[in-house]
């Protein structure tokens, strides 16, 4: 289980093996799934085979707050987000 805070990134759909659990914490998560699209907001979760299309993010400008829960190739998870500038 990871705690991540995503802020806006390419919405790119992709396939993987696997299995997910999103939990929200603060913010809104736009998730697409598939041809499935929907917004969760804090206290609500997503639970989904990884191997249909996917991508997840912020729904608006500001970042979202999750739980992300990885099934038995979590170890194999990819982050999507570059890094971000020193606040200096």
């Amino acid at each position: 289980m990871h705690k991540q805070v995503l802020a806006h990134r390419e919405q790119r759909l992709v396939p993987h093996s696997g299995y997910e659990w999103l939990y929200v914490l603060a913010g809104e998560l736009r998730l697409i799934l598939g041809e499935r699209e929907m917004t969760l907001r804090p206290g609500e979760v997503a639970e989904f085979d990884t191997s249909a299309p996917h991508w997840f993010g912020p729904a608006d400008a500001e970042a979202v707050e999750i739980l992300h829960l990885f099934g038995p190739h979590g170890d194999q998870a990819v982050v999507r987000t570059g890094p971000t500038a020193a606040n200096g």
